[in-house]
C-alpha cells in the first residue's frame, strides 16, 4: 500500500525553511495559536488547518510550521489560518464552523474524534469546501493522508518482544479511544502480542495520551507488582513512554536497568533516552513528507487543479476506505540509527547532544 522513500528535494527544502519560520513566510498569512487568526488580502484563498492538541510535540514543532512554510512556497495568493483544538472536540466543532464562516477555500482537519468528526465535514462540503483528512481517518472526506498506522503497532511491539526474549511481562499504554489511529496501534501491535510468548499484566487506554497519566498509571501498576515483575512496556508514543520512564526510576527501578520501553514520535527527549539506554526506540515518521504532501493537496484544490496520482514528494496515491489517500511509511528508530534524524534535518547535533547526551551522542555517530 506504500512504498519506502527518503526526504529529498522538495521535502528537504521546506524542512530547512521551516524549522525558523515564526509564521506563514511569504505570503504573510498567520496563525492564531487557535483562534484562527489569518490576515491574508481579500483575494487570498485560506487554507484552514486544524491540528487537535498540543501535548504531543510532534504538531506545534513540525507538522503547523512545515504546513504553512510548505503552502507559502506552493502558492503566492495562499494564507494559512491555523486553529488548535487542545483536545476538545466542541471546540474543534466550533472552529472548523469559524472556517467555514471565514470563507475557506479547503480543510485540512487532524481531528480531536475521528469517528464523530463526520459533522463537521459534511458541514464544510455542503459548503462547496473539500475537507483533506491529516494523520487520522474521517470517513466521507476528500482525502487522507497518513502513515500505516497498524504496522506501525506491530513494528512497536516486534521490538519490544524482541529485546525480550519473547518472554517477560509487560505494562500497555495505548493512545486515546477517541482517536483511530490509536485504535490502530493497538491492533497492530496486539497482532504481535497476542501470538507472542510475552504476558500483558495491565493495559490502559490513555485518554488524551499525556505522560502525566501514562505515569499515574504506572505508578499504580508498581503499588500492585514488584520490579522484577516488570520485564518491558509497551508505550505507544515518546510521550508517554517519557512518563513511564518517570515512574519506574521513582518507583524502584535504577537508570541503569530499566526495561526495555518502546515510544513513537522521534522526540528529541525519547531520541536522548535511547541514546542512554533508558528507552529502548520510537518511531520515526516522516512529517515533512505528510506536510508537503497534505500543502500540495490543498493548494492544488484551493487553485481548482487536478489533482494527479502520486505527489510530488514520489508518494503513490491509493485507496483507504474508498478515500483518496496517501500512505507514509514509518522506521524503527534505535540508538544504532538514531543519525537519520540529523542527516535527514528534522533535528542538528545542537538539539540532541547536550550535556549529559554528548558522550552517547559521540558513541552513536552524531556530532
Amino acid at each position: 500500500m506504500s512504498r519506502t522513500h527518503r526526504f529529498a528535494g522538495a521535502g528537504a527544502a521546506i524542512l530547512i525553511g521551516a524549522l525558523s519560520l515564526t509564521a506563514c513566510g511569504a505570503n504573510d498569512a498567520q496563525s492564531g495559536g487557535g483562534d484562527g487568526a489569518g490576515d491574508g488580502g481579500s483575494d487570498s484563498k485560506i487554507i484552514a488547518l486544524l491540528l487537535p492538541e498540543s501535548k504531543t510535540t510532534r504538531y506545534e514543532t513540525f507538522d503547523k510550521p512545515l504546513f504553512e512554510a510548505a503552502v507559502a512556497d506552493l502558492c503566492d495568493d495562499c494564507e494559512v489560518s491555523y486553529y488548535n483544538a487542545d483536545q476538545d472536540e466542541a471546540k474543534q466543532s466550533q472552529q472548523v464552523d469559524s472556517a467555514i464562516s471565514e470563507g475557506a477555500s479547503v480543510i485540512v482537519l487532524d481531528p480531536v474524534n475521528g469517528a464523530g468528526a463526520g459533522g463537521m465535514v459534511t458541514s464544510a462540503q455542503s459548503e462547496d469546501i473539500p475537507v483533506i483528512a491529516y494523520d487520522r481517518f474521517i470517513d466521507g472526506v476528500d482525502y487522507y493522508m497518513s502513515f500505516d498506522n497498524e504496522t506501525v503497532g506491530k513494528m512497536q511491539a516486534q521490538a519490544l518482544v524482541d529485546d525480550m526474549g519473547d518472554e517477560g511481562n509487560i505494562l500497555m499504554l495505548n493512545g486515546s479511544p477517541d482517536d483511530p489511529n490509536a485504535a490502530q496501534f493497538k491492533a497492530g501491535a496486539h497482532s504481535v502480542l497476542d501470538s507472542s510468548n510475552v504476558k500483558i499484566l495491565e493495559e490502559y487506554d490513555n485518554p488524551d495520551w499525556s505522560p502525566e497519566n501514562a505515569q499515574k498509571f504506572v505508578t499504580d501498576q508498581l503499588s500492585k507488582y514488584d520490579t522484577s515483575d516488570i520485564q518491558g512496556v509497551y508505550a505507544a508514543n515518546d510521550g508517554q513512554a517519557g512518563g513511564v520512564v518517570a515512574a519506574l526510576t521513582g518507583g524502584g527501578f535504577s537508570a541503569d536497568d530499566l526495561p526495555p520501553i518502546t515510544g513513537q514520535d522521534s522526540e528529541v527527549a525519547a531520541i536522548q533516552r535511547i541514546l542512554v539506554g533508558e528507552q529502548a526506540m520510537t518511531i520515526y515518521k516522516p512529517i515533512p513528507i505528510e506536510a508537503q504532501t497534505a500543502a500540495e493537496i490543498a493548494v492544488a484544490l484551493a487553485n481548482g487543479d487536478e489533482i494527479g496520482s502520486t505527489s510530488d514528494t514520489g508518494v503513490d496515491q491509493t485507496d483507504f476506505e474508498g478515500v483518496p489517500s496517501y500512505i507514509f511509511d514509518p522506521t524503527v528508530l534505535t540508538a544504532d540509527n538514531a543519525k537519520v534524524v540529523i542527516d535527514d534535518g528534522l533535528y542538528t547535533a545542537d538539539d540532541i547532544c547536550t550535556g549529559e547526551y554528548a558522550d552517547a551522542c559521540a558513541e552513536a555517530g552524531i556530532s
